[in-house]
């Protein structure tokens, strides 16, 4: 009888002790686990970068262009926001304050790439830099636009990559071709010209079309017109540093327009009467030039010539109702019919550069020294090294072109009164 109390008493004391382990246990994790609707796939809900179960809706939309009604753009287009006070534009602070899982802050923005069925294994190592560095945690759209039909191929593997919804649009021909008053003949010769003299791109007509196309269309596609602000990437790039605050929210509450990495000066074999034409505008429509703009930027003599600055367009955020507006798409109408798409090789990068520098005022304007970023053949690396261990960035800032003696970023530094980071020196 003892001895069966003993026993009685041992199991006792070891079921306590289990059922006490078992409670320390529960109590050391706040991890939760919860079935989606969606799906039957078990989440683990304790992590802040959690994605849900992607929703790709695709779309093909071979319509002609919406044609908005055109905006009037003031001075001060977009509100009185900006950060126009003389500090490095880096949004340390900003960061705290947006919360990735909450879909109420997310503004109304989509990616948009232009790109053919062949690009796609390039494009996947892009979209899987912007997935991994920034938009696995914020889900925003993104949008594929082609001159041809996107096969299914190209719908399924990169559906499969995106976390927003993905939409597939045909371009028109009207907007990917010679418009009625380009004299075809001469546009050839002047390809045939550039091709000997070793242009880039000199005899290219898909180039060309691309450029016009950038340059005039892309933002008034119907998939596009739902959208206020976007971010273009293109195949082949690299993000090298973690974005952990939402860049639209960003561009929309400090009401910003216009945001790039690299800026460098245009062939001017390219646009030999790029800025002629452009002062001819300017003077017929004095109206669309804002107050405090950046003409200093790629002007060195007030306007008499240009220096061929530009914002490389491979990388863009900005506000579509900007490139809506009557100031820009009178500007646009105006070069195109002036011909110098196809008899010269105007780039849609020194269109927009020049557009952003003249028709807003300089505050609107962004430079991003906290993204690290890679196109064929320049890098943009922070050289704050403090940012860079902080946004994990994997670049090398001895790479970095932002202070190079060829980039235009020193001027724009200058130009906007900002406070170079520290070191600077070191990598110019």
């Amino acid at each position: 009888m003892a001895r069966s109390n003993a026993r009685l008493i041992r199991f006792g004391f070891l079921a306590a002790l289990v059922i006490l382990c078992v409670f320390i246990i529960s109590k050391g994790t706040s991890t939760s686990y919860v079935v989606t609707q969606s799906s039957s796939s078990i989440v683990d809900s304790s992590s802040s970068n959690v994605e849900e179960p992607v929703s790709s809706e695709q779309e093909k939309t071979e319509d002609k262009p919406a044609s908005p009604k055109l905006a009037k753009v003031s001075g001060n287009y977009g509100g009185n926001g900006g950060l126009g006070d003389g500090k490095a534009e880096v949004p340390k602070v900003y960061v705290e304050e947006s919360d990735p899982s909450n879909e109420k802050d997310k503004v109304n923005a989509a990616f948009v790439t232009l790109a053919r069925n062949g690009d796609l294994y390039e494009l996947v190592e892009s979209i899987r830099e912007i997935e991994d560095r920034f938009n696995r945690k914020f889900h925003y759209d993104w949008v594929f636009l082609n001159d041809d039909v996107f096969d299914d191929n190209f719908k399924k593997v990169t559906s499969a990559l995106v976390s927003g919804k993905t939409h597939y649009g045909k371009i028109n021909k009207d907007q990917w071709g010679f418009p009625e008053w380009i004299d075809t003949d001469k546009a050839a010769k002047v390809r045939k010209e550039m091709h000997d003299k070793k242009i880039i791109y000199g005899d290219s007509i898909s180039y060309r079309h691309m450029c016009r196309y950038e340059s005039g269309f892309f933002f008034r596609h119907p998939l596009m017109m739902k959208y206020d602000y976007y971010w273009r990437v293109e195949p082949g790039i690299k993000i090298f540093c973690d974005i952990n605050y939402d860049i639209f929210r960003y561009f929309h509450d400090n009401s910003l327009v216009y945001g790039f990495t690299i800026s460098l000066p245009e062939y001017k074999e390219t646009i030999p009467t790029l800025w002629d034409t452009t002062k001819n505008f300017m003077k017929e429509n004095p109206q669309y030039v804002a107050e405090n703009n950046l003409m200093d930027l790629i002007s060195e003599d007030s306007g008499a010539t240009y220096n061929g600055c530009h914002f490389w367009s491979n990388f863009e955020v900005g506000d579509l109702r900007f490139w809506r507006s009557e100031a820009y798409m009178k500007y646009f109408e105006y070069l195109d019919h002036a011909g110098g798409f196809f008899y010269e090789r105007w780039g849609d990068a020194p269109v927009h550069s020049i557009a952003a520098s003249l028709f807003l005022p300089r505050e609107k304007v962004h430079f991003f020294n906290d993204v690290g970023y890679y196109h064929v053949p320049f890098f943009n690396c922070p050289i704050d090294e403090n940012l860079r261990l902080t946004h994990h960035c994997s670049c090398n800032p001895d790479k970095d072109f932002t202070f190079r003696g060829y980039s235009c970023v020193n001027r724009y530094f200058s130009v906007k009164g900002l406070e170079k980071p520290k070191g600077w020196e070191n990598y110019s």
